[in-house]
């Protein structure tokens, strides 16, 4: 991988030896890395180097990591976010996500651990043309976009795997289990309403007011993508 075509990740991190840590394990594996030590330079140098990935700190000096992930996302930024946190519980888990993050990493750090999750996001896109149809909306493999009566609609990476596991199985029943282990890649001991938070992500991006409801709720059970 040359310096010319490597992937840049963001690291948001306010602990700097830890910071350090991480852009040297980056670095090491071939990709480029900017460091911000606080919410406020990492919303600039998001806006400024649209970097393919960040990584940031839930604990950060002036504002909370998931309220700067928040503001990402409202500002359009579709690269995948990951947090760094020091607690695994269920409502640590659904707050990130909520939030609009697409995967956590725990402390303590694990070099090991980091790159395949770094790798796993910035896989190479792959060169398709594939495209997934349902009716009028059309979600493109290729460029992760969904395409509704003619209008693009940008997708973050967790929206556009939800809508895709809907669209490879279309007026089928599917349980929350099943989106789940599919679209998260596990299961959420206990209450989570984290697949109803981007359910409704999904639903405000392609069903403009008066549109018909394609997503729709079973309720007890799951969610099912069919014709009102």
């Amino acid at each position: 991988m040359t310096a010319a075509h490597s992937p840049c990740v963001l690291v948001i991190e306010t602990d700097e030896s830890l910071a350090n840590q991480l852009s040297f394990d980056l670095q090491e594996a071939g990709y480029d890395s900017i460091l911000a030590h606080d919410a406020v330079s990492g919303l600039q140098y998001s806006r400024d180097r649209q970097p393919a990935l960040i990584v940031l700190d839930r604990m950060l000096a002036g504002e909370s990591g998931l309220s700067l992930c928040k503001n990402l996302r409202n500002a359009g930024m579709r690269s995948p976010v990951l947090v760094l946190m020091a607690r695994d519980t269920v409502d640590d888990r659904v707050a990130c996500l909520e939030a609009g993050a697409d995967d956590y990493i725990l402390k303590p750090y694990r070099s090991e651990d980091f790159l395949k999750l770094i790798r796993l996001y910035l896989k190479p896109d792959v060169d398709t043309t594939e495209q997934l149809r349902f009716g009028d909306l059309v979600l493109d493999i290729g460029t992760r976009r969904a395409i509704y009566n003619g209008r693009i609609i940008d997708l973050t990476m967790k929206e556009f795997e939800l809508l895709k596991f809907l669209m490879e199985h279309p007026r089928e029943v599917l349980t929350r289990e099943q989106i789940l282990e599919n679209v998260w890649g596990y299961d959420f001991m206990g209450e989570s309403n984290v697949i109803e938070v981007y359910i409704r992500y999904l639903r405000l991006k392609i069903e403009e007011e008066g549109q018909k409801r394609l997503i729709q709720t079973v309720r007890g059970v799951g969610y099912v993508l069919r014709e009102s």
